[in-house]
């Protein structure tokens, strides 16, 4: 019989305020999260002026999955 390996796939981790994802050389920093939107900016390293975004959470969590996203800073 042949054994299969299995792979072991990191989970992301819930979104939650205060969080910083390095996502193809930007950062998102996650502000306020609530049942279905996200409030967010995502801007290059030493960005000076950065808009705040609003996203839904599914949309966002997807984004991040896609860009395959590495947590920086936790809240």
């Amino acid at each position: 019989m042949r054994k299969t390996k299995t792979s072991r796939r990191l989970r992301m981790k819930p979104l939650e305020a205060g969080q910083i994802w390095e996502v193809t050389g930007m950062n998102l920093q996650v502000n306020l999260v609530g049942k279905l939107l996200v409030h967010y900016k995502l801007a290059k390293p030493g960005a000076v002026r950065i808009p705040n975004l609003v996203n839904g959470r599914a949309t966002i969590e997807k984004f991040l999955k896609k860009n395959k996203a590495v947590l920086i800073k936790t809240a």
